[in-house]
């Protein structure tokens, strides 16, 4: 079982449709956790744990979500896109300020990414920056016929940095 991961406005979802339409079974981690009781009713919080437990006995190709990496899975993708392009997604989304700037923190010093090599020893990055939602499925498929995509490529931080100076030397 594969998890697609990463921060909300990355791709996960229209990339798992894309997945789900060429044949693959997948589940989207919300959706599983609803159905298995995994949700804490008053502050809508997921059991992880009780839901990891499930997961490993269900038959999926893809497990889906922004949580998705933290379940027992043999694989996991961690989806990524540019903090600017990230802004305009949630914001085309309508979510208020907060929420795009805690989401636009976790993308920009890697946590999910961090949280899945904590994790796995097969983590694979991917870049949806300037890439279609068909283009991501199909380096998803790549992975399962052997091609890497090795962690620690993206660097946000940096590109920041770069932009923070340009801006001082003006």
């Amino acid at each position: 079982m594969i998890a697609i991961t990463g921060t909300p406005g990355t791709g996960k979802s229209s990339v798992a449709k894309i997945l789900q339409e060429k044949g693959y079974r997948v589940a989207n981690v919300n959706q599983l956790a609803k159905k298995y009781g995994c949700v804490d009713e008053n502050e809508g919080v997921v059991d992880v744990e009780k839901l990891s437990k499930i997961v490993s006995n269900l038959d999926y190709d893809f497990i889906e979500g922004h949580i998705s990496h933290l379940l027992n899975t043999d694989v996991i993708i961690v989806l990524r896109c540019n903090p600017k392009e990230l802004k305009r997604r949630l914001e085309n989304r309508g979510w208020e300020i907060d929420k795009i700037l805690e989401n636009l923190e976790a993308e920009i010093v890697d946590r999910i990414l961090i949280e899945s090599i904590e994790r796995s020893l097969n983590v694979h990055e991917i870049d949806t920056t300037y890439k279609t939602p068909e283009e991501v499925a199909a380096m998803i498929e790549s992975i399962l016929k052997g091609k890497k995509y090795p962690v620690g490529k993206i660097d946000w931080i940096s590109e920041i940095e770069n932009e923070i100076e340009r801006f001082i030397r003006k």
